[in-house]
């Protein structure tokens, strides 16, 4: 019995038991969270904030840190958008073309973004957070401060269009869920990302070049951001410089608190689904019994802080590069 009750194992499967339990208690103090109604929109929450924590994944696998995704949600969205409404307004002209743009414009500020960490040596998380400002600056330099209406039925079907009671954004999210689990576990890149966390002087003596990987890491990082973007503006029909806003301490909590380590090399997407769901049913658990949302924030921090205190061994820390 004790065999599987070591830490690691406590570590593996705590976020699952958390977050059944807090399924269970919800329940219990309100019968109408447990309805496929409620389960809904927990999804349509969940699915921008997943594709951002994906990319915030690859980047902490590897030992680093990105706190630059609500500049780039931002910037990819108002891209998008401008580019959506030049090309036609919908998706059955031209404005199609939009979303690729989108996604070339994640992987641009990305490219960007690791460039600026790897080529300068700027600790990734200062490097990053500049970028934040940066891109949140330069949404609010295209838009004027304005908001930029998508109402192509079309592409707002992601939210109006359902299928088994679940929006289709929903599926979009777990089909780039599977891409990222594959790129993580089935493509050279992915195993270099953790060998890269695992011990980046061992990675580097190998024979692999560090330097390269961190700037595809965080050049896919972006993509993922830009994708996010575009599930936040099918969800809410507005691009704006505002649309990257809370997705920092959602996605950086979901990643931690579903128990990918700090310090890189342990973890994964699946870990990061699990964090997400916890975080969104917490959020949304908290407004159906009607609690404040100051105590959602304080119970997502108590959960981050053992999150790390149960994932960290304090005798070999080491801090995140």
């Amino acid at each position: 019995m004790r065999s599987y009750l070591t830490r690691d194992a406590l570590v593996k499967w705590a976020p699952v038991i958390v977050l059944i339990v807090l399924v269970l208690f919800f329940a219990l103090m309100e019968p109408r969270f447990f309805s496929v109604r409620n389960f809904a929109r927990i999804g349509i929450s969940s699915a921008p904030a997943l594709m951002i924590a994906l990319g915030v994944t690859f980047i902490i696998i590897m030992g680093s840190i990105d706190l630059s995704m609500e500049g780039t949600v931002s910037v990819c969205a108002v891209a998008f958008a401008f580019a959506f409404i030049a090309m036609g307004g919908t998706l059955a002209s031209f404005a199609w073309l939009a979303l690729p743009l989108a996604l070339v414009v994640g992987a641009a500020v990305g490219l960007i973004n690791g460039l600026v960490h790897v080529k300068l040596r700027i600790p990734s998380f200062m490097a990053s957070l500049a970028m934040g400002f940066v891109g949140t600056g330069f949404a609010l330099l295209l838009t004027g401060g304005d908001r930029i209406r998508v109402e192509d039925e079309l592409f707002r079907s992601l939210l109006t269009v359902r299928f088994l009671n679940f929006p289709i954004m929903v599926y979009v999210a777990l089909g780039f869920l599977l891409i990222a689990w594959f790129i993580q576990s089935r493509t050279t890149l992915g195993r270099n990302f953790y060998a890269v966390g695992g011990g980046e002087e061992l990675a580097h003596s190998s024979g692999l070049n560090v330097n390269r990987v961190r700037l595809m890491g965080f050049t896919l990082a972006g993509m993922f951001y830009a994708v996010g973007a575009l599930l936040a503006v099918g969800r809410i029909g507005i691009a704006e410089t505002a649309t990257g806003n809370n997705f920092m301490f959602v996605s950086i909590t979901s990643v931690v608190v579903g128990g990918t380590a700090l310090w890189g090399g342990i973890g994964g997407v699946w870990n990061t689904l699990v964090g997400v769901l916890i975080v969104n049913v917490i959020n949304n658990g908290m407004v159906v019994i009607g609690l404040p949302g100051y105590v959602q924030d304080g119970v997502l921090g108590i959960l981050v802080i053992i999150a790390v205190v149960l994932s960290t061994d304090r005798k070999s820390v080491t801090f995140v590069k």
